[in-house]
C-alpha cells in the first residue's frame, strides 16, 4: 500500500505577511477567536488563493470596468451547414466514428450547478429530464456513454466538473445508482476552482463569516484549468485520449459523441484541431445566446470568437441579409470538442490566459471589523469569471458546425416557459416524432401539428434518426399514449 502523506498546515506567520503585502490583512481579523479547527480551515482556504495574482486582477477588474471589445471589422464567422452542403458529410463521419472505435474520445460535462432555479434542492445533474422515464439528466448522458460503447466497441472515459457545492451530493447520487451501468473506473469526478468574492468599493475579498471568505466558482472556463489540476488530463493521455466533447448538464439532448462533429473538428484540412463548436440559428434578434464571429482584419483575421449578447451592439444584433435573414445568426449552445494538447497548452504557457469576467452581485458577507452578518439590498460585490468560449480566438483554425435546436439543443434552466422541463419535454417528443416518421412509423398529431402523445428515445437506443432507422423500433404510435424506449 502506498503512503499517503498530508501536507503541513501552512505557516501562520508567512500567510499574515502575504497577505499585508497584498493588502487583504483583514481576512485573519477574527482567527484568534476562531476554534483551532476552525482556524485551520481559514488558514487552508487563504493558502489555496494566489494572494500574489489579486493586486493585478483587482486593479484590472474590480477597481475599473474593463471593456470587452469587439473583434476588428466584425463580420459573422462561417459555419458549416448541418445538411452537409459544400462539405462531405460522410467522410466527417467515418473519420469520427473511426476516432471514437480507437479510444480517442472522452466525454466531459460541467455540472457544478444547483437545481434550485427549478424548485429542486440538489445538484442540477440529479433533476428529473426524461420526458416519459424521468431519468436524471445524469442518467439520460450516461445511456449516451453506454450507447457509444454499443456501437464501437468502446469504453468512453466521462470527466465530470462538480463544485464545493454539489460535489459529495453527485458522488453519491453516482454511488447509489450503480453509475448508471458504467465502469466506476471509467468515471471521473472532480470540483471546479472557485475565486474570492470582492468588495466592489475597497477590492478587498469579502468574507462570508468571521471563519470563511466568500468565494464564487470561477466559471466554465475554469473547466479547462480544473481539467489539468484534478489530473484529468493525465488521465486522457494515460488512456490515449485525444478530444475532449464538452457539454453542460441542463442539455438532455445534448449529441454528446456525435461523429460528424469529431471527424470534422478532426480534418485538417479545415481545422487545427484545437477547438471547435456547435451552433443553432438564432430564434430571433434578442435571443439572449452569445454569437459567432470573426475579426475582418488586425491580428486575429478570420479566427473564431463568441460575442456575449449584452456586448453585440444592437444594431449588429439587428443586421439582416438582402433575404431578411438575420446577419449575425450563429447562436452558441455550448457545445465544444476540444483537443487535449491544446487544453495543456492553455494551462501552461502564459500567452494563452483567459480572461475574467466581472460580474456585480449582491453578496452576503460580514462586517471585516465586527463580524456582524450583513444582507446587502444593493449590489456590494464583484465575482470573476472565465468563459469556455474565450479560448476560441487562442486557436489557429477553428470550426462551427450547424445543428437543428429541436434535434440538440432542450435547455432545463427555468422552472417555467423557455428552456423549461415543459418545453424539454415537448422538444424531445417532436424529436422522436421526426425520427420515426423519418422511419416510416406513423406518429399521431393534433390540428397544430403538434405530435398527440408524449415520447422518449434513450440515447443509448439512437442518437440520430439515421440510427433509429436502422435500429429496432415501435410498429406504431398511439394518439395520447406516453412511450419510451
Amino acid at each position: 500500500m502506498p503512503t499517503v502523506t498530508t501536507p503541513p498546515p501552512p505557516d501562520l506567520t508567512d500567510l499574515r505577511a502575504r497577505l499585508k503585502s497584498v493588502g487583504q490583512s483583514h481576512v485573519l481579523n477574527f482567527h484568534d477567536r476562531l476554534d483551532p479547527v476552525a482556524q485551520r480551515a481559514l488558514e487552508a482556504q487563504i493558502d489555496a488563493i494566489d494572494l500574489e495574482s489579486l493586486p493585478s486582477l483587482i486593479d484590472r477588474y474590480v477597481k475599473t470596468r474593463p471593456q470587452f471589445p469587439l473583434p476588428e471589422a466584425i463580420q459573422p464567422a462561417p459555419y458549416f451547414e448541418r445538411g452537409g452542403s459544400g462539405w462531405d458529410i460522410g467522410a466527417a463521419r467515418k473519420r469520427g466514428q473511426d476516432l471514437l472505435r480507437s479510444g480517442r474520445v472522452a466525454a466531459f460535462v460541467v455540472a457544478g450547478g444547483q437545481g434550485s432555479r427549478l424548485g429542486y434542492e440538489g445538484p442540477k445533474g440529479c433533476y428529473p429530464a426524461g420526458a416519459v422515464t424521468g431519468r436524471p439528466l445524469f442518467h439520460v448522458m450516461a445511456e449516451a456513454i453506454l450507447g457509444a460503447k454499443d456501437r464501437y466497441a468502446v469504453r468512453v472515459p466521462w470527466y465530470i466538473m462538480t463544485s464545493p457545492l454539489n460535489h459529495a451530493a453527485t458522488e453519491s447520487f453516482f454511488k447509489e445508482h450503480g453509475f448508471f451501468g458504467l465502469n466506476p473506473e471509467d468515471v471521473r469526478l472532480f470540483q471546479q476552482g472557485v475565486m474570492p468574492s470582492f468588495d466592489a468599493a475597497t477590492g478587498r475579498m469579502l468574507l462570508a463569516s468571521p471563519g470563511e471568505i466568500a468565494t464564487n466558482p470561477d466559471g466554465h472556463g475554469g473547466s479547462l484549468k480544473a481539467l489539468h489540476t484534478s489530473g484529468s488530463l493525465a488521465d486522457m493521455r494515460r488512456r490515449g485520449v485525444e478530444i475532449i466533447s464538452y457539454f453542460q448538464v441542463d442539455n438532455p439532448i445534448v449529441n454528446a459523441l456525435d461523429p460528424v462533429f469529431i471527424g470534422l473538428h478532426a480534418d485538417k484540412s479545415v481545422s487545427s484541431g484545437e477547438m471547435s463548436s456547435k451552433m443553432v440559428p438564432k430564434a430571433n434578434a434578442a435571443e439572449k445566446v452569445g454569437v459567432f464571429c470573426s475579426s475582418g482584419e488586425g491580428p486575429r483575421k478570420g479566427r473564431v470568437e463568441v460575442v456575449e449578447y449584452s456586448d453585440l451592439p444592437a444594431e449588429l444584433a439587428q443586421a439582416t441579409n438582402t433575404d431578411g435573414s438575420l446577419r449575425f445568426v450563429a447562436g452558441s449552445i455550448a457545445v465544444h470538442l476540444l483537443g487535449v494538447g491544446f487544453v495543456e497548452k492553455l494551462n501552461t504557457d502564459a500567452r494563452f490566459e483567459l480572461p475574467y469576467h466581472r460580474a456585480d452581485k449582491k453578496v452576503p458577507c460580514c462586517d471585516p471589523t465586527t463580524g456582524e452578518p450583513q444582507s446587502p439590498q444593493a449590489n456590494n460585490g464583484v465575482k470573476l469569471e472565465r468563459f469556455v468560449f474565450d479560448a476560441l480566438p487562442l486557436c489557429e483554425r477553428s470550426v462551427v458546425l450547424e445543428t437543428d435546436r429541436t434535434e440538440e439543443f432542450a435547455p432545463i434552466k427555468n422552472a417555467t416557459g423557455a428552456d423549461s422541463p415543459e418545453s424539454c419535454s415537448r422538444i424531445q417528443t417532436e424529436r422522436a416524432a421526426r425520427w420515426l416518421e423519418a422511419a416510416g412509423v406513423k406518429v399521431p398529431r393534433k390540428p397544430d401539428g403538434s405530435p398527440d402523445c408524449v415520447l422518449e428515445i434513450s440515447p443509448r437506443r439512437a442518437t440520430t434518426a439515421e440510427e433509429l432507422k436502422a435500429g429496432e423500433r415501435p410498429a406504431s404510435v398511439e394518439r395520447g399514449i406516453r412511450l419510451a424506449w
